[in-house]
């Protein structure tokens, strides 16, 4: 139950976004007097709708976004001859900019607003002491870290050794461990595959276990994580939240980049065992995210962090979102605002050499690159859904 509410939730926050951005777009090409026909959630069958003013606002069928039709938009689309002059390719380059960019700055202002929030009414999470006391003790050796036990993996060193949770490691290989960097320090020096006596304390006695660290991507691995001590929320004022919600920005943004950096070379691993071992890996598609926040609700966790984890999911899909429309891509917002562009700078040199503006941009000559783009999106689309049906990412324990 609480994993089907985390999906609806997911669901509701991709509309509600989709819809602020169209809003953007629609509230700004009104404001400058254009024409807009429809503002709808969803695509397919209209199953309602209702007329205000000159503009129709309803829902359709299929929830998979959104659109707003302003009249014109452009000069490939008949316009009748009373709406001409409010179509929106005839309106001034500053205003055309401002109506295609508002979409964009709608979804970044909904992110910053909810990073506000989350900083104000959630807390920003404080970084606590992470102990040589056990907190989780994996099942197996995964194939790459961060991923998920699979079938026909072996048990890990830790569980082969009989360690549990609870148990506080007192010395690693012979060498006296008092915090989680050293106990590291000392994995990372062991050799995998080579017996190593490790003394912990269970409860009121201590006993010496021998295990066997595992390689994986190249690093001795044990398969236990520390429990952290300390670590609490703290909220913080207006000032704060917006210092916070910037950096946050910024960060997702950065997180964005190298994702796109890594993707190439990370397709060919999404439906291996190693999908999640480089950031190109752990992009997904709205299956995956839509999964992604059904484990988040359904996780034991305390209640703030499974706000904070389905607040700065959201915030980074409005992120994302705002990053991909960015794109010089037709159909995308940022395509447009290249039209725009180069319509304007054509026309300074047609001023500067004394001959008239040549106008719109001939839409036709970009039909070619906008098939392309178009189809290179739904492409990686449908593939990233294909991925996250046959290998769905899971949230580390």
């Amino acid at each position: 139950m609480a994993f089907l509410l985390g999906a609806i939730a997911f669901v509701v926050a991709l509309l509600v976004s989709v819809m602020l951005h169209e809003a953007g777009h629609l509230l700004t090409a009104k404001r400058f007097g254009m024409k807009a026909t429809q503002f709808f959630v969803g695509f397919g069958p209209t199953l309602w709708s209702r007329r205000v003013g000159e503009t129709e606002y309803g829902v359709k069928a299929l929830p998979l976004g959104g659109f707003v039709r302003i009249v014109g938009y452009t000069p490939l689309e008949p316009v009748p001859a009373a709406d001409r002059p409010r179509a929106f390719y005839r309106q001034p380059a500053s205003r055309r900019v401002v109506v295609i960019a508002a979409g964009v700055v709608a979804n970044f202002v909904f992110a910053f607003v909810l990073l506000m929030v989350l900083a104000m009414a959630v807390g920003v999470r404080q970084p606590g002491t992470a102990t040589t006391t056990v907190a989780h003790v994996s099942a197996c050796v995964p194939a790459a870290l961060r991923q998920p036990c699979g079938p026909g993996r072996p048990p890990s060193p830790a569980a082969a050794a009989g360690l549990r949770p609870g148990d506080r490691v007192v010395s690693y290989n012979g060498t006296p461990v008092s915090d989680w960097a050293r106990l590291r320090t000392a994995i990372g020096e062991s050799r995998p595959g080579q017996a190593v006596p490790v003394v912990v304390r269970r409860g009121d006695a201590q006993m010496t276990v021998s295990l066997r660290p595992a390689q994986v991507e190249g690093r001795p691995f044990v398969g236990v994580s520390a429990r952290v001590v300390g670590q609490d929320y703290r909220r913080t004022g207006p000032l704060g939240a917006a210092g916070f919600a910037v950096a946050g920005i910024g960060q997702t943004l950065a997180g964005i980049g190298q994702v796109v950096v890594d993707l190439p070379a990370a397709i060919p691993k999404l439906f291996s065992p190693e999908r999640a071992s480089t950031p190109g890996g752990q992009v997904g598609s709205v299956v995956g995210a839509t999964d992604i926040s059904g484990q988040i609700f359904s996780a034991h966790a305390s209640w703030r962090d499974k706000i904070a984890l389905f607040l700065s999911l959201v915030v980074s899909l409005n992120i994302f979102l705002g990053a991909l429309n960015v794109l010089p891509l037709l159909p995308l917002d940022g395509g447009h605002l290249a039209v725009v562009g180069y319509e304007r700078a054509r026309a300074r040199v047609a001023r500067a050499r004394g001959r008239p503006d040549p106008g719109t941009v001939d839409m036709t000559k970009l039909l070619p690159v906008t098939y392309l783009a178009v189809m290179l999106l739904v492409g990686l689309g449908l593939l990233l859904i294909l991925a996250d049906l046959v290998n769905p990412l899971r949230l580390p324990r």
